[in-house]
């Protein structure tokens, strides 16, 4: 005789049959013990509904509430589903995460030599990798071009540098000061960006309001084309009023932001050479390469601000989200990683990571964009950058001398604090 399981989901009962002696099985149909309910929605399907739920929070406690964090969402397995059915099935994702990033590049006024460091670490995910001098504002390589110079996304916690500047400026906060954002849990600045915590920025972004945040946004480049001449290039997008969601969702995940990753790169050039906002270049051929000329944007007065933000950024790599970039204890980095949903394209997951090395005569930005879904994350971002480093830094790169052409500054506008 067949032997019967019952099994009971939200008021359903599955009568699961057994295999009989006869090697048999089948399952009957479905039985309803109770009509009004709402069949069960699976594990994984829940969490989707809940991180889109909390797209939209007004204060600070819906902040921390987030499901989706700077260092990712795993999510319990249910033990109903196999994992091939939960990936096919239930996957939120839309967008590939591996891909051939380099097809349709055009490379003949790039460094090979940095070219080809930055091809072997993004290896086969779909993402960008833009590499840049912070002393003139030259690229020299780029790879997925179309992705670097159209991809506008959401920039997740990459904003809290911008954040961080904000708020040093106008004097809201020291770096090392304690603020506190829970009534037992206080944080510096340099914890709160190694750790990237989301609270502290939603904290700072209430305090500056929303003036300011866009203000400082204009300051450092975000919303216009970060390059000089660039075929092809958009600008990113600042946000015309206060997102649905708040002013501190805006400054701990970049709600209402569109950034690109070659903005990215100019704000990171900025901090690293301590205020000279540049315009990128990308020379076309190598003649252009020889020829190069420097030009400003503007220069902004935040040399001494960015001192008190590089211990947190210097800490993100040294013990925070950013662990994976460490390639010589010799040779720190600074960085900012950054992982979200990008609210404006449910289905692509993002992972960031903007960074520079501070030592050597040799330094450069890397900046890294990771589209895609499962396995695409800052952290994961922050680990291709440190393998560009990595494999620069095993030809002895950062020891040798850049020839660069006399450079012609010209600067098309300054400003200060």
């Amino acid at each position: 005789m067949d032997c019967f399981r019952y099994l009971r989901v939200a008021g359903t009962v599955l009568t699961l049959v057994l295999v009989s002696q006869a090697g048999k099985a089948s399952t009957t149909k479905h039985r309803k013990v109770h009509p009004a309910s709402t069949p069960a929605v699976p594990a994984k399907s829940k969490s989707v509904l809940a991180s889109k739920s909390v797209r939209t929070p007004k204060t600070l406690a819906n902040v921390r509430a987030a499901s989706y964090t700077s260092t990712g969402v795993t999510h319990a397995p249910n033990p109903i589903f196999s994992t091939h059915h939960r990936r096919s099935l239930y996957s939120p994702w839309t967008e590939p995460t591996f891909a051939d990033s380099a097809a349709g590049d055009s490379i003949e006024g790039e460094d090979p030599v940095v070219r080809k460091a930055a091809l072997d670490a993004l290896g086969p995910y779909n993402g960008t990798v833009v590499v840049a001098d912070p002393q003139t504002g030259r690229i020299l390589s780029m790879v997925n071009q179309r992705l670097a110079k159209t991809g506008a996304f959401q920039p997740c916690s990459t904003i809290k540098v911008v954040v961080s500047l904000a708020s040093l400026s106008e004097k809201i906060i020291d770096a090392e000061s304690p603020l506190r954002i829970t009534p037992r849990f206080s944080m510096s600045m340099t914890k709160a960006l190694a750790k990237s915590n989301n609270q502290y920025f939603a904290r700072l972004g209430e305090e500056l309001g929303f003036e300011r945040v866009i203000r400082y946004g204009k300051l450092f480049g975000l919303g216009e084309k970060a390059g000089l001449n660039l075929d092809g290039e958009e600008a990113g997008e600042l946000p015309e009023s206060v997102p649905d969601d708040g002013v501190g969702m805006m400054t701990s995940f970049g709600s209402g932001i569109r950034l690109t990753p070659l903005e990215l790169a100019g704000i990171v050039t900025a901090v690293a050479n301590g205020g000279t906002l540049y315009y990128l270049q990308y020379p076309k051929d190598s003649e252009a390469a020889r020829n190069f000329q420097p030009r400003v944007k503007r220069f902004l007065d935040i040399s001494d601000l960015v001192e008190q933000i590089k211990p947190g950024m210097m800490g993100a790599v040294e013990y925070g989200t950013a662990r994976r970039a460490v390639f010589d204890e010799n040779d720190p980095l600074a960085g900012k990683t950054g992982t979200c949903t990008d609210t404006t394209r449910p289905g692509v997951h993002l992972g960031w990571f903007g960074s520079f090395n501070d030592v050597g005569k040799n330094k450069l930005v890397v900046v890294v964009l990771l589209t895609g879904g499962r396995g695409v994350s800052g952290p994961i971002a922050s680990g291709i950058a440190g393998n560009v480093y990595r494999n620069l830094s095993g030809q002895n790169y950062f020891a040798q001398e850049r020839v660069l052409s006399p450079a012609n500054l010209v600067s098309m506008q300054s400003c200060c604090r």
